[in-house]
């Protein structure tokens, strides 16, 4: 069952999948076999804090107060940088800038 679920089962998703086919067994002891066999679930990754600032911490002014709206051409230019979930761990994709004119 382990294995037919590709290694990524835990022990709660062992005791429900064990429940769906007819199989009632206690949490504890799917706790205890998996662990004496060495069989653990995969962990998922915590997303990425880069972008939550601590308190307390020098900011930088907020010369254009959240108003993305450029008067002229190569005025204003943004970026964006995007952090994409991967079965190996979090990976960034950063966009070019480019100039904000309407």
């Amino acid at each position: 069952m382990y294995e037919g679920n590709y290694h990524m089962y835990g022990v709660p998703k062992m005791c429900k999948e064990m429940g769906r086919v007819g199989h009632q067994v206690a949490r504890c002891t799917v706790d205890g076999l998996m662990r004496a066999e060495g069989l653990k679930g995969i962990q998922r990754a915590k997303s990425p804090h880069s972008t939550r600032p601590k308190p307390r911490t020098a900011r930088r002014v907020d010369v254009m107060e959240r108003k993305f709206v450029a008067e002229r051409p190569n005025r204003l230019w943004v970026a964006d940088i995007t952090y994409i979930r991967t079965y190996s761990g979090w990976r960034t994709r950063h966009s070019s800038p480019m100039s904000i004119h309407a």
